[in-house]
């Protein structure tokens, strides 16, 4: 690996402004659900308490909130796929691979439903003067890998790998930018396996001042972040999530 292309990067971070927000919970009610794919659902939401709604970056998280039959309730992050404060509307994309009590609760959502939210509690905005993006993830960070690419302006250069389970899983992406996209196939018994992801991303050229995302389940991204390190990318230059944790429910983790 060739590590001189970066080291005249090594010195420099891209901006990233950290913007706090208003927690309230809000009430919705369900517009639409369709499925996108066979696997992601889209469900859209309605209601007045969207009218001061802010999520500013595209990999925001929300939380999600459903009654349990004790009278507690369960907590889920969840990114804003899409919103529309003139509208009152806010659009989540629901990965239906595992059995929660939010997926349930998507599988089973029809119109009228009501669906409690809070936050986001706050936004990370990367630099404007970043031109050139290179987004990796599974099927929990579509959503976001989503909005980033149809967010991004003309003169903006996005490569995304995301691992799904197959040709079926495939989305598509309106956007302005220069749009780079592989899809790594593997079957969801292998989601804590980073090799999928780790073979595409040996024969992707990734040129200076590439910000870099990840996010997968927790492992994966921790395999990925060390191969990029190791490739020579500058530390300062990635953001690593691990989105979600092997065998640990309403568990993420975080490598920088």
């Amino acid at each position: 690996m060739d590590n001189n292309q970066f080291k005249d990067q090594a010195s420099s971070t891209p901006g990233i402004e950290r913007i706090r927000h208003d927690t309230r919970r809000r009430l919705l009610t369900v517009e639409s659900v369709v499925d996108i794919t066979p696997s992601m659902r889209r469900v859209v939401l309605g209601g007045d308490d969207l009218a001061d709604f802010i999520s500013l970056g595209a990999d925001d998280h929300i939380k999600i909130f459903i009654p349990t039959a004790g009278g507690g309730e369960e907590r889920r992050d969840y990114t804003p796929r899409r919103y529309d404060n003139a509208e009152r509307r806010l659009t989540i994309d629901f990965a239906l691979h595992e059995a929660g009590p939010v997926t349930k609760w998507a599988i089973e959502a029809g119109p009228g439903d009501e669906l409690e939210i809070g936050g986001p509690r706050g936004s990370a905005v990367v630099s404007k003067t970043v031109k050139r993006w290179l987004l990796i993830g599974d099927e929990t960070a579509l959503p976001a890998i989503g909005r980033r690419i149809e967010e991004s302006g003309a003169g903006t250069v996005v490569t995304t790998i995301a691992a799904i389970t197959g040709p079926l899983e495939e989305q598509t992406f309106e956007t302005s930018a220069e749009l780079h996209l592989h899809w790594a196939h593997r079957p969801l018994s292998q989601a804590t396996d980073a090799a999928a992801l780790l073979k595409l991303l040996s024969t992707v050229d990734i040129k200076p001042e590439t910000f870099i995302w990840v996010a997968a389940e927790a492992s994966v991204t921790r395999d990925i972040r060390a191969y990029l390190l190791e490739r020579g990318c500058p530390l300062g230059w990635i953001k690593a999530s691990g989105y979600w944790v092997f065998g640990k429910a309403d568990t993420t983790e975080k490598f920088g």
